[in-house]
């Protein structure tokens, strides 16, 4: 489900008469404890008008049209990275960010790759790509041995083609499938060679046929609600689905897994636009979000793991000790990242995916 909060001043506002202070920031969507928008607002005097979205295709086309009106955005680390060389954001200036010492030195250098020296963010939350199943539907169709933490799952038609009467989602995110399809049949995930990347078409048009629907959210209450069996999704979003699943008292049993041979490993930075309208305010939602106990509350909420070390101690037991959420030492050495495409090879995934999609 969408939110989007717009206070009251911003109604106001919006109506023409005289408005406070106001900052807005987009982010995705089931992202947020919504009772830190309330508690941003009381704190700070600021209003805050906070939009969402749920591709970074969405999101970078506003980046790149200039003038979107957002204060702060989130874009994944491969995009941020593409829109830092277009000069999309503006560097930050950390005096203005006191709760710039709660960051996780483990994570700045991961990010690090996509925006050298955290020049122009800091990261929100990160997490894995990976499998969701609902274990009972799953092992009834494939068996009590199913593959459930194995690209096998997806991307071997004849497990497919049986999952399909229970139905499975995939993401609509191209730089997380495609990455996904190179890395099941041996090739760099991070592969720029459009021959190589082409191989993919063979993987993924060969389970087309049985994917019931590509969406970057619904598959969260689809997952909750069994109606489906299967997600190739984001961590955070299926162990949310796990506990709706759980709170209903349903029967759903919903179960996470990076895949064994080797799951994308993502970071969702926030970042100010260039061309902010009010980047002072947005240096006061940085600092407030970095806060140690706010970064908790966020990460409590959404079952993602964060880059704020001194959250750690504030974390819920069954977030800092799940390790889906936060993985082991041995199963973060099998994680990988991607980089950005440049413009080229980004043309040659954009037809791909399209194709894949229509299934034509």
């Amino acid at each position: 489900m969408k939110f989007s909060w717009i206070s009251l001043a911003a109604l106001i506002a919006a109506t023409g008469a005289a408005s406070a202070e106001e900052v807005r920031v987009y982010n995705w969507s089931d992202y947020i404890d919504e009772s830190l928008l309330s508690k941003f607002e009381e704190e700070t005097g600021v209003d805050l008008i906070y939009d969402v979205f749920d591709s970074n295709e969405v999101l970078e086309t506003k980046m790149l049209a200039g003038g979107s009106g957002y204060d702060i955005v989130v874009p994944t680390g491969t995009f941020l990275e593409r829109q830092i060389s277009a000069g999309v954001f503006q560097p930050l200036d950390y005096e203005k960010l006191p709760n710039a010492g709660n960051l996780w030195d483990v994570i700045r250098d991961r990010t690090a790759k996509y925006d050298p020296d955290n020049q122009y963010s800091v990261n929100y939350m990160w997490g894995t790509t990976g499998l969701g199943v609902n274990v009972g539907k799953v092992k009834e169709v494939l068996g009590e041995d199913a593959p459930i933490d194995s690209l096998d799952l997806v991307f071997k038609p004849e497990n497919m083609e049986k999952l399909a009467s229970c139905g499975v989602m995939f993401l609509d995110a191209p730089t997380e499938m495609i990455p996904a399809a190179l890395k099941y049949i041996g090739e760099d995930p991070d592969s720029k060679d459009p021959d190589v990347i082409a191989k993919t078409e063979e993987v993924l048009m060969g389970v087309r046929p049985y994917v019931s629907k590509f969406h970057s959210s619904e598959y969260i209450n689809a997952l909750a609600n069994g109606d489906i069996c299967v997600a190739f999704g984001w961590s955070g979003d299926i162990l949310q689905a796990r506990d709706r699943a759980a709170e209903a008292d349903n029967g759903v049993e919903i179960a996470y897994n990076p895949p064994k041979e080797g799951a994308l490993m993502w970071f969702d930075q926030m970042a100010i636009p260039a061309d902010a309208p009010n980047p002072e305010a947005a240096y006061k939602f940085l600092n407030f979000i970095m806060d140690a106990q706010n970064m908790a509350t966020a990460s409590n909420y959404v079952y993602y793991a964060n880059g704020n070390k001194a959250s750690q101690d504030l974390l819920n037991e069954d977030v800092i000790g799940d390790p889906a959420i936060y993985p082991s030492e041995a199963t973060m050495e099998n994680l990988y990242s991607v980089t950005a495409y440049d413009p080229k090879v980004q043309r040659v995934v954009t037809r791909l995916w399209t194709k894949i999609k229509s299934g034509t």
